[in-house]
């Protein structure tokens, strides 16, 4: 209920900022200005997440995939849109929905899920979040992956069972104030850096 309260409120606050993101977007890198992707969400269902797109579309013949920490595809608009985290608006769309909450465990793409079902059981108990605990000891995760000599691995071996033990441990303490807490924290983190 309050996801939902809250994103009727910011919704009239929020949508001209998207409106203009969006316009902008078309300009100067073209269609498509949004950019989907399957993630699991509670129950272990499959959801579309809406973000801006921030990458440069791929030509003829070019993997899908896009390996993390490879930044190469980032246009420099997409780099502003990731640093102000603005890439994250059209997630109210998930959050109106039904889909995720404001606060709560990142979903992460169906291959991360498998690999670690075990561990994503209790934490999928709950809606995915646009921000949380790891979401803030993370903000600069492209950096630590593009820093490694194989960021896959890095991020199967050390990044995502941190992010694991920071969902289980939010899952521990969750609470309306703490969630009002991490989006403060959030906002904070968004706008000093």
């Amino acid at each position: 209920m309050f996801d939902y309260v809250l994103a009727v409120l910011l919704l009239p606050l929020l949508l001209p900022v998207i409106l203009l993101i969006a316009v902008i977007l078309y300009l100067v890198q073209g269609a498509p200005v949004f950019f989907r992707q399957q993630r699991v969400g509670k129950n272990f269902e499959l959801f579309d997440i809406y973000k801006f797109r921030t990458m440069s579309n791929l030509s003829p013949g070019d993997s899908v995939a896009f390996d993390a920490g490879n930044k190469s595809r980032i246009t420099p608009l997409g780099r502003f849109l990731r640093k102000t985290k603005l890439d994250e608006l059209p997630q109210i769309i998930n959050v109106l929905k039904g889909e995720m909450s404001f606060v709560g465990p990142r979903p992460e793409v169906p291959e991360w899920v498998e690999m670690f079902r075990a561990d994503w059981e209790p934490i999928l108990a709950v809606k995915p979040g646009i921000t949380d605990p790891a979401s803030i000891a993370f903000r600069n995760e492209e950096e630590i992956l593009a820093a490694a000599s194989d960021p896959q691995e890095h991020y199967r071996q050390v990044v995502l069972p941190q992010k694991l033990a920071l969902y289980k441990n939010y899952l521990k303490h969750r609470s309306l104030f703490n969630d009002l807490s991490i989006l403060a924290k959030t906002l904070k983190k968004v706008i000093t850096s």
